[in-house]
């Protein structure tokens, strides 16, 4: 019994450092600089920490630009064009989406179960949406 709780507590204290520790998105909004006239901004965030030690790299078109932290957040500020975010565990998944000139989207990373592991993939959710959720997400970083 006692290494029954011993293994809980070790779990919710592995959950809780799991997650982002950066300022709230809500904190440093309005630090945030405006995006340039000629390019477009991509916010990509994990709201929950369901499977908190599952954390693959975020790539997009091939190239890392971060990790998909439980409850984090980062941006890309990019030209526009054809882009593809992709993450991997035991399976590739990969998200296909254009951006446009002053254009803000949202990249939630989910996560499913898989057979040995759990997979994150991206989904594109509409703006009013990503604004929402985004808001108890603790920043990041961003690496470009």
């Amino acid at each position: 019994m006692k290494a029954l709780k011993m293994l809980l507590v070790s779990f919710v204290i592995l959950g809780l450092t799991a997650c982002a520790t950066g300022p709230k998105f809500s904190e440093m909004s309005s630090t945030i600089g405006q995006i340039k006239p000629d390019k477009g901004r991509v916010y990509i965030y994990r709201k929950t920490a369901l499977g908190a030690a599952i954390q693959p790299k975020v790539k997009l078109n091939g190239k890392e630009i971060g990790k998909a932290v439980p409850k984090g957040f980062f941006y890309v500020d990019l030209a526009p064009g054809q882009y593809v975010i992709e993450t991997s565990t035991e399976v590739d998944r990969r998200l296909s989406f254009e951006l446009e000139k002053g254009q803000t989207k949202y990249v939630r990373l989910n996560i499913s179960m898989g057979f040995f592991a759990g997979h994150v993939y991206p989904e594109l959710v509409e703006s009013s949406v990503g604004e929402k959720e985004i808001q108890d997400c603790g920043y990041i970083g961003e690496k470009n």
